[in-house]
C-alpha cells in the first residue's frame, strides 16, 4: 500500500496537491498489500477554504451528532429517560462483561511487556521517535486523563470513604443497597480509607490505561508497520480483509467519531460547570447559563488558536505546561497539607491497591453490586468509549517506540502518577475529616469538593485559582487532541488534512456542548456515550487478536533478517 503521496489532479476541481501521510516503515516489516489508497474516497476542494474529507464518514458522522442533539433538545423529557434507562441496564447487567474485558486487556499488556514481542519497534526496526520523552509523555497523559483527575481527585476518594465507613446497607429482602467497595468498613476509619484509595486507584490505574494502550498499540502497529491508514477500521483487516474499506469499516469509523465528539461535548459542558463553580467559589460570579456559555466559548476559542499553532506548537506546548503546572499544584498540596500523612499514605495506598486489585477485578459473584453498577462498570464503559479518541492520539505521537517502551510509558508510569495525584488530593480531604472534623469537602456538591478542600490550606485563594487554570488547560489539550483525532478519521486516515477541518470539529463540539448545556440534554448525551462502550469493547477484543497476530509476524520478519 503506497500512501505517502496522493495526486488530486483527476478530481473535479482539477487542482494539484501532494499530501503527505503516514511515513513508510523504516526497515523490514510485514507490509499488508492492498490496492486501497489513503484518500481515494475523499472529496477534496479548494474554494474559499480548502477541505479534504471522506464523503461518507464525515457526512454521516456530523449529521448523526446534529440529529441526536436536535432530538434530545426537542424531545428531552422522552429521550433522556430512555438513554438513562439503557445506560443503567447496561452497567448493571453487563458489569461482569466490562470487568472481564478490562482484565483481558491488562493481562495482554503485562504479558507483552515481558515477552520477546515487546522488542518490536513501531514504525519499523530503524524508526526513531518523533518526540522526546517529556513532550511525548505530557501529551499522552494530558489527553488521556488530565481533566478527570482534577474533577474526581477529591470527589471519588471522599465518596468511597464515606460509603465504606457507613458499611453494608440491606433492604428488606436482604439485598445490598449501598455503594461501598467490597465489604465496606463499618466504623473503621483506617480500613475505610484503605478501601477508598484502593477503589479510586483501581478506577484510574492499570485497567483504564490498558484500555487506552491496546487501542493505541493496535492502531500504531497496523499503520506504522503494516502500512494501513490511521483509522479504527484498520484493526479489522486481519478478520475481514478488503471489506474493511466498505461499509463495515465506515460504520466503525462513524461510531468512533460520534463517540469522540459526543464525549468531548459532554466533558466540555460538565467541565464548564466545575470551572464556573470554582470561579463562583473564588469571586462570587455565579453559575448562570450565560457564564457557562461564555466559558465554553472561551475554551473553544483558545483550543482553536492552539489547533492553528499545530501539533508541535499547540498541543505539545499546552500539554507540557499543563503537566508542569499539575506537578507544582500537587507538590503545593503535599507541602501545605498533612505532609507526613501523605508521604506514608503513598506507600500505604500502593500496598492497598496491590492488596485489593484482584478482589476489585473479580467479574462474577460480587456482593458489592451497587459499587460495580454505580462506579466500576460506568467507568469501564466510559474509558472504552473514549479509547478510539485517546488511543488514536497516543498512536499518532508514539511512532519510533518499541512495544515494551510504549507499554511502560502508557501503562505503568501513568498508574504511578495517578497514585501520587489521588494520594495528594484524596488523602488530604480525608485527613481533614478524620483529624480536623472538617466536612466541607465531604458535604459539598461534586463541582465544589476540590475547592472546599483547598480552602483549608494556606494560600487557598491562589491554590484555587491555579486549580481553575489547570482545569482550563487540560480541557484545551483534550479539545485539541480530540479534534485532531476526529479530523484524521473523517479524512479517511490523512494525518495532515486541511487545518480548517480540525477547527470545524473543535467549533462543532463547542456548539453541541452549548446547545445541550442550555437545553439540559447533557445527561442524555452522557448516557449515550456510555452506551457506545459496549460495541467498542468488542472492537478492543478484536484488537487483542490483531495485535498478537501482527507482532508475531513482525518478530518473524525480524528473525529472518537476523534480529
Amino acid at each position: 500500500m503506497r500512501h505517502e503521496k496522493i495526486d488530486l489532479t483527476d478530481r473535479d476541481d482539477q487542482i494539484t496537491e501532494t499530501v503527505e501521510s503516514i511515513p513508510d516503515p523504516e526497515g523490514e516489516t510485514e507490509i499488508i498489500e492492498t490496492d486501497y489508497t489513503v484518500g481515494q474516497d475523499n472529496i477534496a476542494r479548494q474554494w474559499t477554504l480548502e477541505f479534504d474529507f471522506h464523503h461518507i464518514v464525515f457526512t454521516v458522522s456530523a449529521l448523526s451528532v446534529v440529529f441526536f442533539t436536535f432530538i434530545t433538545l426537542a424531545l428531552q423529557n422522552d429521550i433522556e429517560p430512555v438513554f438513562v434507562a439503557i445506560r443503567d441496564a447496561m452497567t448493571s447487567r453487563l458489569g461482569p462483561f466490562f470487568l472481564f474485558s478490562g482484565n483481558i486487556l491488562v493481562v495482554l499488556c503485562l504479558v507483552l511487556v515481558v515477552s520477546p514481542l515487546g522488542k518490536v519497534r513501531l514504525g519499523g526496526p530503524d524508526a526513531t521517535p518523533d518526540y522526546g520523552y517529556i513532550g511525548w509523555f505530557a501529551m499522552l497523559f494530558a489527553a488521556g486523563m488530565g481533566v478527570g483527575l482534577i474533577f474526581f481527585g477529591v470527589a471519588e476518594p471522599m465518596t468511597h470513604f464515606s460509603a465504606s465507613l457507613a458499611g453494608v446497607g440491606l433492604e428488606d429482602g436482604g439485598a445490598r443497597i449501598d455503594t461501598a467497595p467490597l465489604g465496606g468498613a463499618s466504623g473503621d476509619e483506617a480500613l475505610a480509607r484503605s478501601l477508598a484509595m484502593a477503589a479510586t486507584i483501581f478506577h484510574w490505574g492499570l485497567h483504564p490505561w490498558s484500555i487506552y494502550a491496546v487501542a493505541a498499540l493496535a492502531l500504531a502497529l497496523f499503520s506504522y508497520n503494516k502500512g494501513l491508514p490511521l483509522t479504527l477500521r484498520s484493526i479489522f483487516y486481519p478478520l475481514i480483509g478488503e471489506r474493511v474499506w466498505g461499509w463495515p469499516g465506515h460504520l466503525v469509523d462513524i461510531l468512533a467519531i460520534f463517540s469522540t465528539v459526543s464525549g468531548l461535548a459532554v466533558t466540555l459542558g460538565v467541565g464548564a460547570q466545575q470551572i464556573a463553580a470554582g470561579l463562583d467559589f473564588l469571586m462570587g460570579v455565579g453559575t448562570s447559563n450565560v457564564m457557562l456559555v461564555l466559558l465554553v466559548i472561551a475554551i473553544t476559542m483558545i483550543s482553536v488558536w492552539s489547533i492553528v499553532k499545530g501539533l508541535d506548537g499547540g498541543i505539545r506546548r499546552a500539554s507540557e505546561y499543563s503537566m508542569l503546572l499539575a506537578v507544582i499544584f500537587m507538590l503545593f498540596i503535599v507541602v501545605a497539607g498533612p505532609t507526613t500523612d501523605l508521604m506514608s499514605g503513598f506507600v500505604q495506598n500502593v500496598l492497598a491497591y496491590g492488596q485489593y486489585i484482584l478482589p476489585l477485578s473479580v467479574p462474577f459473584g460480587r456482593e458489592d453490586t451497587g459499587f460495580v453498577a454505580s462506579w466500576t462498570a460506568p467507568y469501564w464503559a466510559w474509558w472504552i468509549s473514549w479509547s478510539p479518541f485517546v488511543g488514536m492520539f497516543i498512536a499518532r505521537i508514539s511512532r519510533g517506540r518499541t512495544v515494551r517502551e510504549f507499554l511502560v510509558a502508557v501503562l505503568l508510569i501513568p498508574t504511578l502518577l495517578s497514585v501520587l495525584w489521588m494520594t495528594a488530593l484524596g488523602d488530604t480531604a480525608i485527613a481533614q475529616v478524620v483529624h480536623n472534623d472538617f466536612t466541607g469537602a465531604q458535604d459539598a456538591v461534586l463541582e465544589i469538593k476540590l475547592f472546599e478542600m483547598l480552602g483549608q490550606l494556606p494560600l487557598s485563594g491562589l491554590a484555587s485559582a491555579v486549580g481553575v487554570v489547570l482545569i482550563i488547560l487540560f480541557f484545551i489539550t483534550s479539545s485539541d487532541s480530540g479534534s485532531l483525532v476526529v479530523d484524521t478519521i473523517a479524512a479517511g486516515g490523512k494525518v495532515n488534512a486541511p487545518i480548517v477541518q480540525r477547527v470545524f470539529w473543535a467549533l462543532f463540539s463547542g456548539l453541541v456542548a452549548i446547545a445541550l448545556s442550555l437545553g439540559g440534554g447533557l445527561a442524555a448525551l452522557q448516557a449515550m456515550v456510555l452506551c457506545t462502550g459496549l460495541p467498542f469493547a468488542f472492537v478492543l477484543m478484536v484488537a487483542c487478536y490483531s495485535i498478537v497476530l501482527g507482532l508475531v509476524n513482525e518478530r518473524r520478519v525480524g528473525a529472518s533478517q537476523g534480529d
